[in-house]
């Protein structure tokens, strides 16, 4: 049976209420992920995930520079991959190897509800092309687990909290977990583990929940009841860098949050992040992503959903 899409689509330009998403930075998947041994040959480049996406809709004739894997939990959709159309319902899933061209889009009536990721690496090819050959297509359907979620969750929220080669390596090797349980479905397990912060992670927490506001390390350590010395230390040697470098990688993080799921301007979305020069801003991103705000904003909205 054949499936067509639509050939008049609305197409989502805004976000979509409960949207959660993240782009890794260029500098971190190069300085990180590229050479490491653990990293370089399967990584995620960004992820997300979109509730009730009411007319979103993507095409990519040329497809997209990374691998993408989009799994439906509920309502419905359409994707063509290599001119292979399928429907896509709740429980379904679909893959799309880089540089292959395809559309897909929520149905208008009951959208779907997604989570996405990009990925890229050396052995990103053959864990496709092995994906591919257990589906003998681009799409299979799942039964529900509430362990997948649990895992993609985990890959998301250690993401959040920025990218140290420990986070890096831990988001990385449960994706691993999770494209796996994609592959051999009836072998997925997750173990719910218990967590206790440490100095370190308390810090993570203080930054996180100081994005708008200026925040230096002193201020840190004087509510840890540590030295801004012995915190520093601490930080390098758990995360690889320095506690204020940390804390820009997660502004960024944010920053790139409003660019690609909101409308904000340049200048609001510099407020949020606690700076209030939209130039300096400018400057600041830039340095960390390698482009300006706009580019970025215009980038992934073409690359990224």
């Amino acid at each position: 049976m054949r499936f067509h899409m639509n050939e008049k689509v609305t197409k989502k330009r805004d976000g979509f209420d409960g949207q959660k998403a993240i782009g890794i930075p260029r500098n971190v998947l190069q300085q990180t992920c590229s050479n490491h041994p653990f990293l370089s040959g399967l990584h995620i480049t960004d992820i997300g995930y979109y509730p009730k996406a009411k007319f979103h809709y993507r095409k990519r004739a040329h497809g997209a520079d990374e691998h993408i894997l989009i799994y439906c939990v509920r309502g419905s959709g359409m994707a063509t991959v290599n001119k292979v159309p399928c429907k896509i319902s709740a429980g379904g899933f679909f893959v799309v190897p880089k540089s292959t061209d395809h559309t897909y889009q929520a149905d208008e009536n009951d959208p779907w509800t997604i989570y996405w990721v990009h990925f890229n690496g050396s052995n990103a090819p053959s864990l496709v092309n092995y994906l591919q050959q257990r589906l003998n297509g681009y799409t299979d359907v799942l039964h529900y687990s509430e362990k997948r979620i649990d895992l993609f969750d985990s890959i998301y929220h250690c993401l959040e909290r920025g990218y140290s080669a420990k986070n890096m390596v831990y988001a990385n090797m449960c994706f691993s977990h999770f494209l796996v349980s994609f592959m051999h479905p009836e072998n997925i397990d997750h173990q719910n583990t218990r967590y206790e912060e440490d100095v370190v992670d308390k810090a993570i927490t203080i930054m996180t929940e100081s994005i708008r506001s200026v925040c230096n390390l002193s201020d840190i350590a004087a509510r840890l009841n540590v030295s801004s010395s012995h915190l520093s230390f601490l930080f390098r040697q758990k995360t690889g860098y320095p506690p204020m470098e940390y804390m820009n990688h997660l502004k960024v993080q944010k920053a790139c949050q409003y660019l690609l799921l909101t409308t904000k301007r340049i200048h609001e979305i510099a407020e949020e992040i606690g700076i209030e020069d939209a130039y300096y801003f400018s400057r600041f991103f830039k340095r960390q992503m390698g482009m300006s705000p706009r580019a970025y904003r215009d980038k992934k909205r073409l690359k990224v959903e």
